[in-house]
């Protein structure tokens, strides 16, 4: 029989005055440490003990930052869970820092390369895709159809084309086409069919009364979409006549495509050619001291080598925004930054709600608080590199390095918008579990603890739960997470979600009204 595992926990920042629990299923009341800290209850795996006496009204530290003030006095040794902590303001937003602690650049990183599937306009895929993009949400049934056609009798004739992925959506009509703020779904649509992972094939199908009409959708964002003639079915055209013969028109067209694609092949392409998204869902306690900061590391390194690095999630970074401006490359991109943050705090007010209805049950099961203690983890997966530009949600990136790309946190909506902004691989965290997985893009997944990692064996890449164990370090698993981006940009792996074809439907962001 093996002996327990000593007791553990995990204290982030000196001045922390709380540490978490490392032992799967807890520790019960009585535990005794090292040095001598004495459990007064239970404390759940992932949850905050108290390291020493804290009085009414005191911060609570972790991060060497305050998540939260205590309701009551809270003796040594007690655990923390969420009603005993009071929320605290957001920070300002007129009166941070910015470039004030530009971090200097890191020493380059130079050979490392993959095999990838070069474009005409200079980007690189990591998957060889067809996209068949659809002007209002009325056609998705007609394109779930031609895609599910299109996979059993015609993409087997063409080994090299990976896949067929309908961009479905529930925008283009019954919405307020011209209100300011439908910028965001339209530039997302035109920039989706853009992504690189598709090889610049555009293939459209609308309606034909929709709001949101082709020649709008190819022409918003400041990149026209040219195509020709047949690249473009309108359903509603009065040369069909039936269904099947909307049918043919469309598997004859995209079997143009398909050929096209299917002449290209992999060929070996630098590091600096890849643009990863970095996502987490279903965080918890470990998200901010395994995964995340081993995901940080790997961001560091795509960043020495020369890639495109973006992180999201507006409302997992507002509370962790006076982190983020002193690391903005100059004044401009900080401004850009906290522009986001003021955009999105006055979308929320007037839904009426704010940053906290973020938390999940889950996030709490998990160990986390609330948005605060959520956000100082989350930011770690952007690693130490500077920040050099700021994009809003579904605008293309712009630069090599690392980028924020304000989205929602919602991982489907966050996802989305990323693969907008040019997403080919996305890294994604989680401590609680989710099937999540992208079919327009390869989504490696990152389990925060080993609980999980076991227990999900066939759906998690990376077990990032061996640095809280002390088997493996930040760096250790930053390398292992690295390594396997250039694998699985190869085509040399697959991850899980692309093995059991786990894929969740694409969410637009959509803060205009719907009329």
């Amino acid at each position: 029989m093996n002996p327990p595992l000593k007791p553990l926990t995990i204290k982030v920042h000196p001045t922390d005055n709380v540490a978490i629990v490392v032992n799967s299923g807890g520790l019960p009341a009585g535990t005794v440490f090292e040095d001598g800290l004495t459990l007064r209850e239970h404390v759940p795996q992932g949850h905050k003990v108290a390291l020493g006496d804290i009085a009414q009204d005191a911060p609570i530290l972790r991060y060497g930052e305050v998540i939260g003030y205590a309701m009551k006095p809270i003796p040594q040794g007690s655990w923390i869970e969420e009603s005993l902590v009071r929320l605290p303001e957001a920070p300002p937003l007129d009166s941070l820092p910015l470039a004030t602690k530009v971090p200097a650049p890191l020493p380059p990183l130079e050979g490392y390369t993959f095999e990838g599937y070069r474009n005409a306009d200079g980007t690189v895929g990591t998957k060889n895709l067809l996209a068949i993009t659809q002007t209002v949400q009325c056609v998705a049934g007609v394109v779930d159809y031609v895609v599910r056609r299109l996979k059993s009798e015609i993409l087997p004739k063409y080994p090299n084309v990976d896949g067929i992925v309908g961009l479905n959506h529930i925008y283009g009509c019954g919405v307020a086409i011209n209100a300011p703020a439908a910028v965001v779904p339209i530039r997302t649509l035109h920039n989706l069919a853009l992504n690189p992972n598709f090889g610049n094939e555009v293939f459209v199908i609308s309606l034909g009364c929709e709001k949101l009409p082709p020649d709008r959708l190819l022409n918003e964002g400041g990149i026209p979409i040219k195509v020709v003639s047949d690249d473009v079915v309108c359903l509603q055209d009065e040369k069909f006549t039936g269904f099947q013969s909307m049918v043919e028109a469309i598997m004859k067209q995209a079997e143009v495509h398909l050929a096209r694609l299917n002449r290209r092949q992999r060929e070996t392409c630098p590091a600096s050619d890849l643009i990863v998204g970095l996502q987490c869902g279903g965080s918890d306690a470990f998200s901010g001291v395994t995964a995340n900061p081993a995901v940080g590391y790997a961001a560091d390194l795509l960043v020495r080598a020369g890639a495109s690095v973006m992180f999201s999630e507006v409302t997992e970074v507002r509370d962790a925004i006076h982190l983020l401006t002193p690391r903005c490359i100059d004044e401009e991109v900080g401004k850009a930054l906290l522009r986001e943050m003021a955009w999105y705090d006055d979308y929320l007010d007037r839904g009426e709600t704010n940053r906290a209805a973020n938390t999940t049950p889950g996030n709490k099961k998990g160990g986390l608080a609330n948005i605060v203690e959520k956000a100082m983890g989350s930011i770690a997966k952007s690693g130490t590199s500077a920040i050099v530009d700021v994009i809003g949600p579904g605008e293309k990136i712009r630069r090599t390095g690392l980028t924020y790309a304000a989205t929602p946190a919602s991982d489907f909506v966050c996802g989305t918008q990323q693969l907008a902004s040019g997403m080919t691989l996305q890294v994604f965290t989680t401590g609680r579990g989710t099937p999540y997985g992208l079919e327009a893009a390869p989504v490696i997944k990152v389990a925060t603890r080993r609980d999980l990692a076991a227990r999900w064996h066939d759906l998690m890449e990376i077990d990032a739960g061996t640095i809280a164990t002390g088997e493996a370090t930040i760096e250790e698993v930053g390398w292992e997470i690295f390594r396997l981006i250039l694998e699985v940009a190869s085509g040399r792996k697959k991850t899980w979600a692309d093995q059991w074809g786990l894929f969740n439907s694409l969410a637009v962001f959509n803060p205009a009204p719907v009329t």
